[in-house]
């Protein structure tokens, strides 16, 4: 198949690379200026002007407003799963907060887990859990915030508790089936699940167990070999006694959600499953009336223990805390659907694409997109969505398995996602696990480095690309499905083309 010679979009030509350029580099300024200038991080306002940004330019490519905003909402509704998880899960967690469920947690944790080897233990619960949810988000909400709990109780810094939980929460999200972006990637690329699973284990595994063996050193160099002063694990402990019943049965709600994860039910129901358990443990084991737990649905859960620690770990949750999260992913996705609806992200991928001839250039590219698609548009779904469409042509003209295009974009979209705090992914573990940064707590960014799985993985991933390891080419019927299917192939290499 040949390039069609014109490049079109669907109410003009593309815009240049220095018309695609304008409103994104002109909005990641004036981010800059509200965040590190004036130290204020709400990504809102900034996100809100680069969408009236691109509407002109819009609207000097001859593309009408009511075409920007079909763009706009279309990207939001095919996010909307995502915006329900998060409902859900800001219920979740107030709801197990008042049932004992999450206090439950952190008593035993504190009790049964060995400080030093705290990180490890934390980042493999939040891998299993999120394997068998599907959801990084809802493990994060749950089990990362108990994990958190626990960490301050063994003295453990917040940023390498928060590092750990999401190295797991999206390492086990990624290798899940049951996960929407891990079925997205193969979608696009037009391979299967499975494939692109195992294909992700060469840079999945060595990736987890760097990540480890550094949080395994970093426990023993932080609490030591010494034994550890137990005396504000026994004051929050005493704290969690004496204002709640701490009992297995309250891990019923865990239980729950889990045992519908392994019945391979939906991720969505499966938590409200969970909240509604959640909410009869509150009321029949806590002593919380019904009232009450709709109030620590939609409000989260309120307490004055005396103990500093707890309350300020357990004083969250509910659909409201929530909304500040709700209302950035729902500006940055309507930025991204408008870039998407102007052909400024493909005008942008195009020339990138047009200057790749070798396959290590090209692996890294293509992370490289997807992560940069993550930081300006501001979500995970246009990030795997849109390189996976543009560059699938160049890997069929170098003849390579589009199974290394499905890795690189889930790499770099996926994993990098919690790493960008105005992202859908960075906002919410920011929020869930209560990292202060909308209140000026800056240094908690510092979560980011420490999030080793996930940057590990993308760069594993490019030294794969530049040295061939692990990258496979195009079997003979993977060309013959491209054939059959009319997929577009790239001539590359000296006009030498894989169709």
């Amino acid at each position: 198949m040949t390039e069609p010679t014109e490049q079109m979009h669907p109410k003009g030509k593309l815009p240049s690379l220095g018309l695609a350029l304008l409103p994104v580099v002109l909005t990641l300024l004036i981010l800059g200026l509200q965040i590190f200038y004036y130290g204020d991080f709400a990504p809102h306002i900034p996100l809100a002007i680069g969408i009236a940004l691109t509407g002109l330019l819009g609207n000097y490519l001859g593309i009408s407003w009511a075409d920007v905003r079909e763009g706009i909402f279309r990207v939001i509704h095919v996010s909307m799963p995502s915006l329900a998880i998060l409902m859900v899960v800001g219920m979740l967690i107030g709801i197990w907060i008042g049932a004992g469920t999450v206090p439950t947690l952190i008593y035993y944790g504190l009790n049964i887990l060995s400080p030093q080897i705290f990180l490890v233990a934390a980042m493999l619960i939040c891998a299993v859990i999120s394997v068998s949810l599907g959801t990084s988000w809802g493990t994060v909400g749950t089990v990362g915030l108990a994990l958190v709990g626990i960490g301050a109780g063994f003295g453990i810094p917040l940023v390498w508790t928060a590092g750990a939980v999401v190295s797991g929460a999206f390492f086990g999200d990624k290798l899940s089936p049951l996960s929407d972006t891990t079925n997205l990637a193969p979608a696009v690329t037009g391979i299967t699940v499975f494939d692109h699973i195992k294909n992700m284990l060469p840079t999945t595994i060595p990736a987890m167990l760097i990540a480890l063996a550094i949080y395994a050193f970093a426990g023993f160099q932080m609490v030591g070999e010494q034994e550890v002063s137990f005396e504000s694990i026994q004051g929050i402990t005493a704290a969690l006694e004496q204002n709640f019943v701490i009992s297995p049965l309250t891990l019923l709600p865990v239980l729950v959600v889990l045992g519908m994860a392994l019945l391979k039910k939906p991720p969505l129901p499966s938590l409200f499953a969970g909240a509604l358990v959640g909410g009869v443990i509150a009321m029949t084991m806590q002593g919380a009336d019904l009232h009450s737990v709709f109030n620590y649905a939609q409000n989260g859960f309120s307490i004055e223990s005396g103990n500093a620690e707890i309350d300020s770990l357990l004083n969250r949750g509910g659909l409201q805390s929530m909304m500040w999260t709700i209302s950035l992913m729902l500006l940055a996705l309507g930025f991204g659907g408008a870039l998407e609806r102007t052909g400024v992200l493909e005008s942008i991928i195009n020339s990138i694409v047009s200057r790749i001839r070798r396959f290590g250039a090209l692996q890294a590219s293509a992370i490289g997109t997807a992560f940069a698609t993550n930081v300006v548009a501001g979500d995970p779904y246009l990030s795997i969505a849109l390189p996976g469409r543009m560059f699938a042509p160049v890997y069929r003209g170098l003849g390579y398995s589009t199974k290394n295009l499905a890795r690189a974009v889930e790499e770099g979209g996926t994993l990098m996602s919690p790493l960008i705090p105005w992202n859908a992914g960075g906002a919410f573990v920011i929020t869930a696990l209560g990292l202060g940064i909308m209140d000026g707590q800056l240094q908690n960014l510092m979560y980011i480095p420490l999030s080793f799985a996930c940057w590990l993985s993308p760069l594993l991933g490019m030294i794969y690309g530049f040295t061939g390891l692990f990258s496979p080419k195009a079997t003979a019927e993977e060309r013959a499905e491209w054939q059959a299917q009319g997929e577009y192939v790239k001539d590359v290499e000296l006009g030498q083309t894989a169709s």
